[in-house]
C-alpha cells in the first residue's frame, strides 16, 4: 500500500510539472512548450492548401533584440521586399467567403473574435510583412472541423499578415490564424520536428513575442530584407503596390530623455525611428522615471537602432492584448511599424524632428500629444513630456481579452535599450 501511494504521488508530481502550458523545465524553471515553424515548410494541417501560392516566405537571418517582449510599432520589427506582394490577401478573402468553405471560415473567424460576415472588412485592414526576428505566436491548425491552438516559434523570413496595431493575424502561406503568444518568452522549450529542423542562426537572443502598439497605425514602416539601407513606408491595408521608399542610413540624434517617464521616452524614440529595448524579462512600467540613456543625448544613430534607457522609481505594470475591433476604421496615426518600422510621412524617408527638447522635472504635468501626427514623426518640440495611451488593443465584444503571461514588473534603476 505504501509503495502504491508513493508511485501515485510521483505520477501526480510528474503530471503537474508538465501540465498547464504543456512544457517541461528549463534550468529548473517551468517552460512553455513551443513548436518550431521554419520558413518554407508546409503546415501539416493548414486552413488553406499551401501549394496554391497564397503567400511566399523569404530567407532572412534573424536580427537580435533587446528585450523579448516588443510592441507592434517597434522600429525594425518587420521587413518588406521590392516584390509587389508576399501575401495574396484577395485570394484568402475569396476562399474564406466561399460558401463551400463556410466551416473553415467559422473556425478561422472564431479565433480572431469575428463573425463570418466581418471577415472581408477585417482582411482589408491587414498588411503583409516579413518577420525579421524569430517570433513567438499562438498558432492554429485546422483539424476535424475546428481550429486547434498551439504555441509556435515562426522563423524570420516567414510572411504574415498584421493588424492595425502590428499584431500577427495570419500566416500567409497557409492562412492559419495567429494570436499573441500567452507565455513567458524567456522560458520556452522549442521542439524542432515534422520537417522543421533547427535553422541556421537560431538563438534565444533573437526570439521575440509581440504586444499591440498603443494606438492604431496608418502605415507600417518596414526595412527591406534584401537591402537594409532601404526603408519601406506601407499604408495599412495595402499589399505593397503603394509603397514609398526612404533611406534608413539617415542618422538622427538621440533626444534628451532625462526626467521623462519610460512611456513618454518610448513614444519619443519610436516616433524618431529608434527602437526601445531593455534588460530583463519584461519592460519597465510606463511610469518609471528615466535617469539616463546609452548612448547619451546627441549621439547620432541610423533608423531602427537601439537606445538603452536607465530608469528608476517604477511600479509594476501589465499589458492586455485583445483581438482588434473589426467594425472600427483605421484610427489616428501613431508610431507605426516594425523593427525599423516608424518613419515619416514623406517619400524621401523618415522626417524626424528635433531631439533636443529638455524634459521637465518629474512633478510637471504633461498635456497629451496630438493624435493626428503622421506616423514616424516625433511630437512637436515642447518642454512638456509627451503622454502615452495605455498599451491595449481595441477589444472585441465577441471574444475574451488575451493577457500576456509575462508580468511587466521592474526593479529600481533598470536598464532599457533601443537598436536597429
Amino acid at each position: 500500500m505504501v509503495r502504491r501511494i508513493a508511485v501515485a504521488l510521483v505520477c501526480v508530481l510528474v503530471v503537474s510539472g508538465l501540465g498547464g502550458c504543456g512544457g517541461g523545465a528549463v534550468g529548473g524553471v517551468h517552460a512553455f512548450a513551443v513548436q518550431a515553424v521554419a520558413a518554407g515548410v508546409p503546415s501539416l494541417a493548414p486552413f488553406f492548401e499551401e501549394k496554391q501560392g497564397l503567400g511566399q516566405d523569404a530567407t532572412v537571418r534573424s536580427m537580435p533584440v533587446r528585450g523579448s517582449l516588443q510592441q507592434g510599432d517597434t522600429p525594425g520589427l518587420y521587413g518588406g521586399t521590392k516584390k509587389p506582394t508576399v501575401c495574396d490577401v484577395a485570394r484568402l478573402k475569396r476562399f474564406l467567403t466561399d460558401p463551400a468553405n463556410r466551416r473553415k471560415a467559422v473556425a478561422w473567424s472564431g479565433v480572431l473574435g469575428l463573425r463570418t460576415d466581418q471577415i472581408p472588412g477585417y482582411l482589408d485592414r491587414l498588411t503583409p510583412v516579413l518577420l525579421r526576428h524569430d517570433t513567438l505566436v499562438q498558432n492554429h491548425d485546422y483539424k476535424k472541423g475546428k481550429a486547434t491552438s498551439y504555441n509556435s516559434l515562426l522563423q524570420s523570413g516567414i510572411a504574415i499578415l498584421v493588424d492595425t496595431r502590428g499584431e500577427p493575424a495570419a500566416k500567409c502561406s497557409c492562412g492559419n490564424p495567429l494570436r499573441p503568444f500567452k507565455g513567458d518568452a524567456d522560458r520556452i522549450s522549442v521542439k524542432f520536428a515534422d520537417g522543421n529542423k533547427k535553422w541556421n542562426g537560431y538563438a534565444v537572443s533573437s526570439v521575440v513575442a509581440l504586444r499591440p502598439a498603443p494606438r492604431k497605425m496608418e502605415r507600417l514602416v518596414l526595412v527591406d530584407v534584401g537591402d537594409p539601407d532601404r526603408g519601406i513606408r506601407r499604408p495599412v491595408g495595402t499589399t505593397g503596390r503603394s509603397d514609398a521608399d526612404f533611406d534608413t542610413r539617415t542618422r538622427h540624434p538621440v533626444p534628451d530623455l532625462a526626467g521623462r517617464t519610460f512611456g513618454q521616452a518610448r513614444q519619443q524614440l519610436v516616433s524618431g525611428g529608434l527602437a526601445v529595448g531593455y534588460a530583463g524579462s519584461a519592460p519597465p512600467s510606463d511610469d518609471a522615471r528615466v535617469i539616463a540613456s546609452d548612448p547619451p543625448a546627441g549621439t547620432e544613430l541610423r533608423f531602427g537602432e537601439y537606445v538603452t534607457v536607465s530608469v528608476a522609481g517604477a511600479t509594476s505594470g501589465g499589458v492586455t492584448s485583445t483581438p482588434p475591433d473589426p467594425t472600427s476604421p483605421t484610427g489616428p496615426t501613431g508610431p507605426t511599424g516594425p523593427t525599423g518600422s516608424t518613419g515619416p510621412a514623406t517619400s524621401s524617408g523618415p522626417t524626424l524632428g528635433p531631439a533636443t527638447s529638455t524634459a521637465p522635472p518629474p512633478s510637471t504635468s504633461t498635456p497629451a500629444p496630438p493624435t493626428t501626427s503622421p506616423a514616424g514623426e516625433p511630437p512637436p518640440t515642447t518642454n512638456a513630456p509627451v503622454t502615452t495611451t495605455p498599451m491595449t488593443s481595441a477589444s472585441m465584444t465577441t471574444s475574451t481579452p488575451v493577457t500576456s503571461s509575462a508580468p511587466l514588473t521592474t526593479t529600481p534603476t533598470t536598464s532599457v535599450t533601443t537598436e536597429t
